[in-house]
């Protein structure tokens, strides 16, 4: 589909900078297609709005501080790079000294060229005491332009407590502005565990433990799958065609718990709630096709294109946030509830000052699109 068909005027001032006072303080647009009904609520009572019995699965990654400023050792000039894609585990020689090193895709920017070869040197945020992480350039790919670096400590110390120190969170550009203390913990879920994304899966950011409490003591039951969210997910469209747009690849496992978890809502008929698209894109790149409804267990990478006409196989309800105009995510919950209707949700969200993208307010669509789909396209 042409990527003007996704398209919706957004003035600036409704773009959110920071997030709610609350965690669950957002404000919800409730959308159900099948009544074809929109209503104006809040997140704090999503409980209210959650059937008993309901499968809630979520996306347990965790927020990497992959940003790191700091500065070349052989020339004293600044460098700014961004960690993208943990790669291996590795050793890194210096003289007689063998240090134990991470290799990590990741993009890099200075004020001359980053070349094979080169120390960086990161000292924590905001101090002027000594280096907590140094990187050494290694190569850059033909294939993205990425650089392969190796990361170290100096002292063979933890690198994973280096880079808390040392690293800043990767807000989303469109913010516009540097990471705060704040942002620490708001732009991680409540149930960030496993370490490896360089973006928040953002609808997840809205639940409280307090709101997962009640939710549970409802009777809706919980589960995860781990998509480590990548820059890709920023990636604008840039062709005219969304079947053109080069699709960004993201890994994710499901594991054998979500997958019978899914199995027995099946079985009892109920269903099954994606707390943001990340959960939809794993899910249903893992979908079972044998088994309609269910997935398979097991790790994998999905590139997969989601726009009306799609097929659902395994979600049911979704919660998201307000997506970027001319976006695939934006396609994807178009999907999900039919374009018009959609972007009829999203313009009356703007008339009536809902705040758009990472630390904005969500949207609750509490079923399908109930007519009948066109066609399926995965990769």
């Amino acid at each position: 589909m042409r990527r003007e068909l996704f398209d919706f005027d957004l003035p600036p001032e409704r773009i959110a900078t920071h997030p709610s006072a609350a965690r669950d303080g957002a404000r919800l647009l409730v959308l159900d297609p099948a009544h074809d009904t929109l209503e104006h609520g809040t997140i704090v009572e999503l409980d209210a709005r959650v059937a008993a019995g309901t499968l809630l699965i979520v996306n347990d990654t965790r927020v990497v501080p992959a940003r790191l400023l700091g500065t070349k050792e052989q020339s004293g000039g600044r460098v700014e790079i961004l960690l993208v894609r943990r790669v291996e585990e590795a050793s890194f020689t210096q003289g007689n000294r063998s240090h134990v090193a991470e290799r990590w895709r990741a993009m890099g920017r200075a004020s001359k060229p980053l070349r094979p070869g080169a120390l960086l040197s990161f000292k924590a945020r905001g101090d002027a005491g000594p280096v907590v992480l140094r990187a050494q350039i290694e190569q850059r790919s033909a294939d993205d332009g990425l650089l392969d670096v190796l990361l170290f400590t100096p002292d063979a110390s933890s690198i994973d407590a280096a880079l808390e120190a040392a690293g800043h969170m990767p807000l989303p550009p469109y913010l516009h502005r540097a990471d705060e203390d704040e942002d620490r913990e708001r732009y991680q879920t409540v149930f960030a565990r496993v370490k490896g994304a360089v973006a928040a899966p953002t609808a997840g950011l809205h639940l409280s433990q307090a709101l997962l409490d009640r939710l549970e003591t409802k009777g809706v039951q919980r589960a995860s799958i781990t998509l480590h969210v990548g820059l890709g997910t920023f990636q604008p469209v840039t062709a005219d065609d969304l079947d053109e747009h080069p699709m960004h690849s993201e890994l994710y496992e499901i594991p054998e718990a979500t997958a019978l978890a899914i199995d027995a809502a099946r079985a009892r008929g109920a269903p099954v709630l994606a707390i943001g698209t990340t959960v939809v894109r794993a899910l249903e790149s893992a979908a079972d096709r044998a088994r309609p409804g269910c997935v398979r267990a097991g790790a994998g990478e999905t590139r997969i294109l989601i726009q009306p006409g799609y097929g659902f196989a395994v979600v049911d309800q979704l919660l998201t946030n307000f997506h970027l105009p001319q976006s695939t995510l934006l396609a994807l919950v178009s999907a999900f509830a039919g374009r018009e209707r959609v972007l009829d949700a999203y313009r009356a969200a703007v008339q009536n000052g809902y705040r758009f993208f990472s630390y904005g307010d969500a949207m609750l669509i509490q079923s399908r699109d109930p007519r009948p789909p066109l066609r399926a396209e995965a990769a």
